[in-house]
């Protein structure tokens, strides 16, 4: 027999699904997501309470700053800096990324970004797709994943033995692109010899006429018979 008897909170089925939303969007798993933040911030705080203890409060503000642009005036410490950020921040676009497109579990769970690494071309995350997601909806997202994280394109492979495991790299610059042109040697060398063949100065680029690369020999003419008496 069927009943009328309206649902409730006991017969619920995905009482426990809205349970795991409620501790993924708690506290502790916003502090998760925003660790790199707050272990940099707290880093800065505790040096400055320790050089407050040593100096006053502002001198100890102005060699913190003083060394902040020393680490941004260094090529090497800079270039790491601005990876390690770049980073972040695609970690960060790649969990918005998900979130708006629905690349989660019907829990709300997204998924784990095990570790994110700068590569020559830009970034390089592992993921860990979680039950209900896989490497093919990365897949077919790709264009929105690229524009969310401000960068040329995006690529998605997956492993070949776990097929949860997912690499995604973004691609911010291309090593091979026309601007990073290498010229071949072989251009000027051929250059080379077409102005020595044609009597030209033998350096390309070399205005004006010039005496040849080597010595010539001029041309020997044939002796006229002799005539008889």
């Amino acid at each position: 027999m069927t009943t009328t008897r309206t649902r409730g909170k006991r017969d619920d089925m995905y009482n426990l699904d809205q349970f795991i939303v409620k501790i993924h969007r708690s506290p502790a798993g916003t502090a998760w997501r925003w660790r790199t933040e707050l272990i940099t911030l707290s880093g800065l705080l505790a040096a400055l309470a320790w050089l407050s203890g040593q100096i006053t409060l502002t001198f100890a503000a102005v060699v913190l700053a003083a060394a902040t642009g020393i680490i941004f005036a260094i090529p090497h410490s800079r270039r790491f800096i601005c990876r390690r950020f770049w980073c972040v921040l695609a970690r960060h676009r790649f969990q918005r990324l998900a979130w708006e497109t629905r690349l989660h579990t019907r829990a709300g769970r997204l998924p784990i970004v095990l570790w994110t690494r700068p590569t020559k071309v830009g970034e390089r995350l592992f993921i860990i797709c979680r039950a209900g997601t896989c490497a093919e909806d990365f897949e077919r997202h790709t264009g929105e994943l690229a524009a969310a994280c401000y960068a040329r394109s995006a690529r998605v492979t997956r492993n070949r033995r776990w097929s949860q495991l997912v690499t995604i790299d973004i691609i911010r610059r291309d090593t091979l692109a026309a601007s990073n042109k290498v010229d071949t040697p072989l251009a000027r060398l051929s250059a080379v010899y077409a102005n020595v063949l044609d009597g030209k100065p033998a350096l390309a680029g070399v205005a004006g006429p010039g005496p040849a690369p080597w010595p010539q020999a001029s041309p020997t003419l044939p002796e006229p018979p002799a005539q008889a008496a």
